[in-house]
């Protein structure tokens, strides 16, 4: 089970452990790995070996942005693209009219909506592709990713915690760790 925990904590308190401004990782290197996938395995290891994983922090080195091309627009897919998210925000403020606006049910507050959505939604993907003039006609998808992903720890247990991985390493590959 993986778990993601964001900047904020449910009570509106900020989180012991974590930083409140940007601040550079602290501790010794305890490996270093290729990609996420193996320095998350490493944390899970050291997890499963009741190993203190809070003093633990997966660092990504050498980053980049990395953007992959996705497919080529045209104006079909374009204006088809703007009038679905259109609809689909016509279609939210147009429940909430109808919500709002009468005690009978009424499905003419959804329509307007989605009519509406639909125009501006059109309207607005055309201007913006329009204003490239063509210097952007595809879609992509961007990515951070590190060149090397190094994992830290607190010094008072950076020892056990290299040996830890040590052991993981000599484990043949494809394994549970």
């Amino acid at each position: 089970m993986t778990v993601v925990a964001g900047g904020f904590s449910g009570q509106g308190r900020p989180n012991p452990g974590l930083p409140r401004l940007p601040t550079p990782p602290s501790g010794w290197p305890i490996g270093s790995y290729d990609t996420y996938e193996g320095a998350q395995r490493a944390v899970e290891h050291l997890a499963g070996a009741d190993f203190p994983v809070t003093e633990v922090t997966i660092v990504g080195v050498d980053l980049m942005l990395v953007e992959r091309i996705v497919g080529r627009l045209t104006w079909g897919k374009v204006l088809g693209t703007g009038a679905l998210s259109g609809a689909w925000f016509g279609l939210f403020v147009g429940i909430l009219l109808a919500w709002f606006s009468s005690q009978t049910v009424s499905l003419v507050p959804v329509l307007v909506g989605v009519a509406a959505g639909v125009l501006f939604g059109l309207t607005f993907a055309a201007v913006s592709y329009l204003s490239t003039r063509g210097r952007r006609d595809f879609a992509s998808a961007s990515q951070l990713v590190a060149g090397r992903y190094d994992v830290l720890c607190q010094p008072r247990n950076a020892e056990l915690g290299r040996d830890l991985l040590a052991k993981l390493s000599m484990r043949p590959t494809g394994g549970t760790p």
